[in-house]
């Protein structure tokens, strides 16, 4: 009934999407199955996109060519920059969305893609001749067969909900749990395990007090996510608000606790630890005496709010006591409780950076199959494994992505690398050269590669070759530029800076820590005029200002990641027999052998290798 496909994504989440546009996008005939067509893109958690280290990589995602930005633009309600107070290296953009939008709009972007076909259905067998896959089985016995393909199963392996002491299997609230692929994944070879997520309470925000709350407004003058002309900044914006817990509320939420899943053990699985269940905070940081919570409007024209630190499995009536007893929400009406989900993935260490299992040719895996947690994790796995297993089919080299080039390559270095045991998130802290993995630079650094790849659009690079140009122009303009006392020293007395005696070089007056390159623009007549003359675009400013405060920094992480590639060359044999190193302790050999690393760098990065392990694989390659 259904032909032949290059290449079949399974599931239609954020990885899923990602996936299949980009596998399209590049020339693959694809298939998109989802097991309901309605929920295409959907937000099944928070409403919102992006944040520390996440807007970063939805920015990679958009500068390689990816939707993820260009759709939360379009459906976006809110826009922040957080961490302003900090230097450009933790700079994050966020997004709050409206949930409908962002779902419908990326399912009609996902439609306007000529050669990428839909199916609704549920995929439960992946079907493999001579450990190479070439199709899938579904639940209605359609056959379909494919080159490649691409498995994002979300949270519906065997997917458990746990609300109270009830429980029931699905992967989402309303739908139901995928079975039969973990066993048949564990068949072949592959090792899998238990994770845990949840999601809070959706409320009727007729029902909330806002005017006892903090309000949190969005940006005066809002950014967005996608580097290109395809969108524009918002002109209204809707409020967040904070409030917080306090005593009565932990007092009343623990009288729950004997009929909570995460403690009378009917959850097994690890959850998040960064994004911990209000119940869980209670019992883990009992010293504190209250924590934040946040009133997040799900979208322009409905009245569910989303409460962000609330996520709990508490039994619904516990759940409503404890909220109503927090400053704004004495009167809170439900729409829905929150509650966990129990979800099986694979560890990661079993993908190649192309993540191409190791065990399966042609088969990738993408999303929270791989461990990780949160929209932005999984949209990029997803845009990279559609990626490659376009190039794959067209035996072609993969496309990987360096821990010193994007968060991206981070991410996925780790997950392969050193595995996880706990939802995987990101954090700025996690990249060792995140000055140079910056928010403001992603298209500078990625979509030359992209384009080269024959995936990002000639237009596209087209506007960030304008903006290079343009930034390159203003820093040669800027290095020749005298600024005089008379122009500068008034803001420097405002600004509790130290004046000038002399006429000195614009960039000494821009690397100042208090002071930024608008400031030299308002006093200086001829770099007003050259900007004006030259429409000269904030994106080129804001590099240039960077680049001039931070150049130190910068020029020592470059330094640094030069050195460390240089062990990223020294690639290790497929078929190296680790257990013949009698110098590696058991330990190290194991590790190695799980890992298989492809080359010295990645081998370093395995928790548990030692310098000397280093150095006994390098004088064996004769290093």
């Amino acid at each position: 009934m259904l032909k032949e496909y290059d290449i079949i994504v399974v599931g239609a989440g954020h990885a899923g999407n990602e996936a299949a546009a980009s596998a399209a996008k590049m020339g693959s005939s694809v298939l998109l199955i989802t097991m309901n067509m309605e929920t295409i893109g959907q937000m099944s958690c928070n409403p919102a996109i992006g944040g520390i280290a996440k807007g970063q990589i939805v920015r990679e995602i958009d500068a390689l060519g990816g939707q993820t930005g260009y759709v939360t633009d379009l459906s976006a309600i809110q826009y922040k920059l957080l961490n302003r107070s900090k230097g450009p290296a933790m700079w994050s953009p966020r997004a709050q969305c409206d949930r409908k939008m962002f779902s419908n709009i990326w399912r009609k972007t996902l439609e306007n893609i000529s050669n990428l076909d839909f199916w609704q259905d549920v995929v439960q067998e992946i079907i493999v001749e001579k450990n190479k896959v070439v199709g899938v089985k579904t639940s209605m016995g359609v056959e379909i067969k494919s080159k490649a393909v691409v498995l994002n199963s979300g949270t519906f392996l065997n997917g458990s909900i746990h609300l109270g002491e009830k429980q029931f299997g699905g992967g989402r609230m309303g739908d139901k749990a995928i079975k039969g692929i973990t066993a048949q994944l564990e068949s072949l070879g592959f090792k899998s395990g238990r994770m845990k997520t949840g999601t809070p309470a959706r409320v009727d925000g007729r029902s909330i007090n806002f005017t006892v709350m903090e309000e949190q407004p969005g940006d005066v003058n809002p950014g967005k996510f996608s580097y290109f002309n395809h969108t524009t900044s918002l002109s209204k914006q809707k409020s967040c608000f904070i409030t917080y817990t306090n005593q009565n509320t932990h007092e009343i939420l623990k009288e729950g606790f004997d009929r909570s899943p995460l403690f009378n053990g009917a959850i097994k699985s690890v959850g998040p630890r960064y994004c911990p269940s209000i119940e869980d905070k209670i019992n883990r940081f009992s010293h504190r005496p209250r924590h934040q919570i946040f009133a997040e409007p799900e979208g322009w024209d409905t009245i569910e709010f989303y409460i962000n630190g609330f996520s709990s499995s508490l039994p619904e009536e516990i759940q409503l006591s404890g909220l109503r007893t927090i400053k704004g929400f004495e009167k809170a009406k439900m729409f829905r409780p929150g509650y966990a989900v129990e979800y099986d993935y694979f560890p990661p260490t079993q993908l190649k950076h192309s993540l191409e299992t190791k065990l399966i040719e042609n088969l990738y895996f993408s999303g929270q199959i791989n461990g990780t947690t949160g929209y932005e994790e999984a949209a990029c796995q997803g845009l990279m494994a559609g990626i490659n297993a376009h190039l794959k089919i067209k035996n072609k080299a993969p496309f990987v992505l360096s821990r010193d080039e994007a968060y991206i390559g981070v991410l996925i270095d780790d997950l392969i690398t050193k595995g996880t045991e706990e939802p995987y998130r990101m954090f700025t802290s996690r990249a060792e050269y995140r000055i140079l993995l910056r928010q403001d630079n992603a298209d500078i650094r990625l979509s030359k590669k992209s384009y080269d790849l024959g995936f990002l659009e000639k237009i596209k690079l087209e506007q960030v070759e304008e903006k290079a140009e343009m930034t390159n122009k203003l820093m040669r303009f800027t290095k020749k530029l005298s600024v005089s006392p008379d122009e500068i020293n008034d803001t420097l007395r405002k600004k509790s800076g130290s004046e000038i005696k002399q006429k000195v070089k614009a960039p000494s007056i821009i690397s100042r820590p208090n002071i930024g390159i608008n400031d030299v623009i308002k006093n200086n007549k001829k770099l007003k005029k050259f900007i004006k003359e030259n429409l000269i675009s904030e994106g080129a400013l804001e590099q240039v200002e960077i680049d001039l405060k931070y150049s130190g920094y910068i020029n020592r992480e470059k330094e640094n990641a030069d050195k460390l590639k240089r062990l990223e060359y020294v690639k290790i044999p497929e078929d190296i027999d680790y257990f013949k190193f009698s110098s590696l302790s058991n330990e190290s050999k194991e590790k190695l052998n799980e890992v298989k690393p492809v080359n010295i760098g990645q081998a370093a990065r395995i928790s548990g290798i030692k310098p000397s392990d280093v150095s006994i694989l390098l004088i064996y390659l004769g290093r």
